[in-house]
């Protein structure tokens, strides 16, 4: 318990400390005129977010006692582009991708629904770190208001233009939400470890963002002690350990050179990369579940 609140008290603390600096550097980039004005601001905020997330990582390692077993990062880089897709199960996978891509990639990006940057303080920190918001419209909405479709995409676009010559790493969690034993049933899932990932989320993102693109990162996090944690475990100590097994795959023009609404040969195309993908993550995690059993951190 104390460890736990002692570790809330110190992440609270550095955010609080870092919020103020990132939050003047990005309405000066608001104000400053000039190009190069506005991406010295952008760097700054990037240094100012990734220094946040390194202080995270000393006070995890400093009151906790979770061995990170990062692997496959030795040869990413800070000057390309990645989309990182990864499967979800709890928050504390968030705390897994600092611990596996800060500093060694640019700093990584979600893409958020546009009514999160009225959020109190989240919401300016959001736009300060250029996270993109996006905007999309159901089938049943596009059903009644025809007019308005392919809006949502030249939204998103828009949004993503900043990103246009900039390296970026974009995460995508394509089950859509957390997995658990009830979700799983309740899908009817064909996967023993995974919920069914949605191949319409990941082919919008590749859409919006195109060539600016250049490798994808395949993340699997797996907890091998058999129990999803959650984020006060982590914080109270409770996670002896963690794996994050990257796999670092090419992205080919084929899957983001065609409308996947109005597209069906590319859509199947696009369902059938995605479920590859998750057949090979869903073996992928029974491996590296038994192997972290049997050799469990002293």
């Amino acid at each position: 318990m104390l460890t736990g609140i002692l570790a809330i008290v110190l992440l609270l603390l550095n955010t609080l400390v870092l919020i103020g600096p990132m939050l003047l550097v990005a309405l000066l980039k608001l104000v400053l005129p000039g190009a190069k004005a506005k991406r010295a601001c952008s760097a700054t905020v990037m240094g100012i977010a990734e220094s946040w997330a390194e202080i995270c990582k000393g006070i995890f390692a400093l009151l906790t006692p979770t061995h990170w077993d990062i692997r496959g990062v030795e040869s990413l880089r800070k000057d390309t582009s990645y989309l990182v897709v990864s499967n979800h199960q709890s928050w504390v996978d968030i705390p897994a991708l600092v611990q596996a891509f800060n500093r060694k990639t640019p700093y990584f990006k979600f893409f958020l629904k546009k009514e999160l940057i009225w959020v109190p303080f989240l919401g300016l920190a959001f736009w300060a770190l250029d996270y993109p918001f996006m905007k999309r419209y159901s089938k049943a909405f596009l059903k009644k208001n025809p007019h308005l479709k392919g809006q949502d995409l030249d939204i998103t676009r828009r949004a993503c233009e900043k990103f246009q010559g900039i390296p970026v790493t974009v995460v995508n969690f394509l089950e859509g939400t957390r997995f658990t034993p009830a979700k799983h049933a309740a899908q009817q899932s064909p996967y023993r470890n995974l919920l069914k990932p949605k191949a319409g989320g990941v082919a919008f993102v590749l859409a919006a963002l195109g060539d600016n693109l250049d490798a994808l990162l395949d993340v699997t996090v797996v907890y091998p002690d058999g129990k999803t944690p959650g984020f006060w475990d982590l914080l109270s100590g409770k996670v002896q350990k963690v794996i994050v097994d990257v796999r670092t795959c090419p992205l080919e023009p084929r899957l983001w050179r065609s409308d996947y609404q109005d597209d069906p040969v590319f859509r199947e195309e696009i369902q059938q990369w995605v479920s590859e993908l998750w057949q090979q993550k869903d073996a992928r995690i029974d491996v590296l579940r038994l192997r972290g059993e049997l050799q469990r951190p002293q």
